[in-house]
């Protein structure tokens, strides 16, 4: 599985010939460059131009499947399962769906748009094993900084990938979070390449990617 980050709230994971991405970027946005790639599912946790460029993926041939709300999806070799959360993203209240997945034998929980730290019920039921979490961490109708690292620790995710900051969200959002993690001097990658036996043993390890 190989995992890359592209601004905003956009990550594409990819493994054999199977592509993901999740919140691609509509060229409506105004504060983000428009996603340009092609995937085969697509996942869209909010309906807004930052997280919603469905358009934007199908690219190369391929006319992904959508998957934009909550409820149980198996596509080929992909096990999805979204619940309904609330996010307060651009100012108002909008729905935000948590996207749990299972991928090339990895779990995979991706937040979204995220703004509360209490999640359903019925996601932590569904949670046994978080290997790979994707974080909001930016504020500014998502999580703030302190309040994912506190999320993370209790998710206790095996790996956790923060998104969110930037161009958009607070100023300093990242540094933030690496020092609420204690993790100042951690550097960004442009891609994390694992395996499902290479994260068996890992706790809590950060990872910042590169956009």
């Amino acid at each position: 599985m190989v995992i890359t980050y592209h601004s905003g709230n956009c990550m594409k994971i990819s493994a054999g010939d199977t592509t993901l991405v999740f919140s691609p970027i509509s060229k409506n946005s105004k504060h983000l460059k428009p996603t340009n790639f092609g995937a085969d599912i697509v996942f869209v946790s909010n309906n807004h131009p930052d997280m919603n460029g469905v358009e934007q993926v199908a690219r190369g041939g391929k006319e992904p499947f959508i998957i934009s709300g909550p409820g149980e999806y198996e596509v080929g070799p992909v096990f999805v399962s979204g619940f309904l959360t609330n996010s307060q993203y651009g100012g108002k209240e909008m729905t935000n769906t948590v996207y749990t997945v299972v991928f090339d034998g990895i779990t995979v929980v991706y937040l979204g748009a995220l703004s509360d730290t209490k999640l359903p019920s019925e996601v932590l039921e569904d949670l046994d094993t978080v290997d790979v979490l994707f974080m909001p961490i930016g504020g500014d109708g998502v999580l703030s900084s302190s309040e994912a690292q506190k999320l993370a620790v209790s998710l206790e995710a095996r790996i956790v990938i923060p998104m969110h900051y930037g161009e958009i969200g607070e100023k300093d959002a990242l540094k933030q979070f690496l020092k609420e993690a204690g993790a100042e001097d951690l550097s960004a990658i442009e891609k994390l390449t694992i395996k499902s036996k290479d994260i068996v043993d890992k706790s809590g390890e950060l990872v910042v990617l590169s956009s």
